[in-house]
């Protein structure tokens, strides 16, 4: 992954310290999973307010997926690319949520008009940049920009949970108004897929940062329990691996239907191999 030029001066400016720019700066060499910016340099960037407002911009990723799928495997169901670019998604706020609030106690706006996805040009149409554009953000009264007037602080860190479940949550009841009539999933699947990826976002945080257990805390405090229309508390739980060691798993709310590609078999965390207990 390349970061930003933006990013890495910005870790040298006494003032961006305390700003939502400093914070992505920092937490951009923490992953690895895409380019985390501030700005949109460059092309086919397409912010996500856009593709909500004009849902066939989705159908149209939708039918990018299926042109890969159908090279690769010769056939592309359309449960299958729909859940695809659901996932796809619902994870570019989940996955900037996640990071700031696991490494800076910080949660931004996440409004649809405030982050832009790109996706691969080449092979299989994923997102590989996620841009964040607004300056506003949650935080703590300990944080050193908490006196910023972009900054709106909260009590504690359940509280600070609690924002962050409620903007993700608000950014994807947005989605799921937009891709429920142009989608063969049904709206229980939709947020299914949402509770997915803030869970799964979560420790994915605590992973890539080097911490597998802070990330799992994570998803225990934003997700402690259900919260409608979210589909489920957080499903991490230890499991005994291949060579009998104790290893975090989770068990998903939503199906990929990667089934239905020729060749391919339910995934190991399918919720058709392992419904609920």
């Amino acid at each position: 992954m390349t970061v930003d030029r933006s990013l890495r001066d910005a870790r040298h400016t006494r003032v961006d310290l305390d700003t939502l720019g400093g914070s992505i700066a920092r937490v951009a060499g923490l992953q690895r999973r895409v380019e985390l910016t501030t700005g949109l340099a460059g092309g086919g960037w397409q912010r996500c307010s856009d593709l909500l407002a004009q849902p066939r911009r989705l159908g149209e990723w939708r039918a990018r997926l299926a042109r890969w799928l159908r090279q690769e495997y010769g056939d592309a169901d359309a449960r299958t690319t729909a859940s695809y670019v659901m996932s796809w998604y619902l994870r570019v706020p989940a996955h900037v949520g996640a990071l700031l609030l696991h490494h800076e106690r910080r949660v931004p706006s996440l409004r649809p008009e405030e982050l832009a996805v790109r996706t691969a040009g080449r092979g299989r149409p994923e997102p590989d940049g996620i841009a964040v554009l607004g300056g506003s953000f949650y935080c703590l009264p300990f944080d050193p920009g908490a006196t910023r007037p972009e900054a709106t602080v909260v009590a504690d860190e359940r509280a600070l949970a609690a924002v962050l479940r409620a903007r993700f949550t608000a950014h994807a009841a947005r989605f799921v108004r937009a891709y429920a009539p142009i989608s063969p999933l049904g709206t229980r699947m939709l947020w299914a897929g949402a509770t997915d990826a803030l869970d799964a976002c979560l420790w994915w945080a605590g992973l890539d940062g080097g911490d597998e257990g802070a990330g799992v805390a994570d998803a225990a405090l934003v997700l402690q329990s259900r919260f409608p229309p979210l589909t489920s508390a957080s499903t991490l739980r230890m499991e005994t691996g291949e060579d009998d060691r104790r290893v975090w798993a989770r068990r998903r709310e939503s199906c990929c239907f990667t089934y239905l590609l020729p060749g391919r078999t339910e995934c190991d965390a399918c919720p058709r191999r392992s419904p609920k207990p």
